[in-house]
């Protein structure tokens, strides 16, 4: 466990075919059920600083503890995830650290000299900062908020991997507003 963050409780992987990936994930590695959403509503989302529209479309499964995140980029529009792949990388792109107190460990980040590359929300209190430090190529870490309606779809998700039989094993993405209520 990390002293600084806590728990790792995600690994992003960034896929070129997020089906294809769901599909592998599911029947080699027997993870699921993935809540897969075409098209993630991303708000306020900066890289280097500069505001841009980004299409991603993703897809989230648990394993015991830990998140598996799949990403699949449908834009062209700067991110790191695109940054990975033109790199010709595929795979493990970042490592996220949830957190309920987003401010206080974003700044514990930076005086540490993390400095943010990419970042956005995800609904209400689900901010997130990809840091712009690799560990081994590619490899970033992510903070993640997850209060309010993000943390109560995490908790979902991983509720939904417990005993799973292998039935539906890609189901749509909760509606953040509806999870919200």
């Amino acid at each position: 466990m990390s002293q600084y963050l806590g728990a790792i409780r995600q690994l992003g992987y960034v896929v070129n075919d997020i089906e294809a990936a769901m599909e592998y994930w599911n029947k080699v590695m027997g993870v699921g059920p993935f809540f897969y959403n075409p098209r993630v509503p991303i708000e306020n989302y900066t890289y280097d600083g500069k505001h841009y529209d980004v299409h991603n479309s993703v897809a989230l499964a648990n394993s015991g503890f830990i998140q598996v995140e799949l990403i699949q980029t449908r834009n062209d529009a700067p991110s790191m995830y695109r940054d990975f792949l033109q790199a010709g990388n595929t795979g493990l792109q970042h490592v996220a650290f949830w957190t309920e107190d987003y401010d206080t460990d974003l700044a514990a980040m930076q005086a540490r000299g993390y400095h943010v590359k990419m970042s956005g929300e995800v609904g209400t209190n689900g901010r997130f900062a990809y840091f712009d430090r690799e560990y081994h190529p590619g490899t970033v870490i992510e903070l993640s908020e997850v209060l309010g309606p993000k943390g109560k779809m995490f908790r979902m998700i991983r509720e939904a991997s417990k005993n799973w039989d292998g039935k539906d094993p890609v189901r749509p993405f909760p509606n953040l507003k509806e999870v919200e209520a």
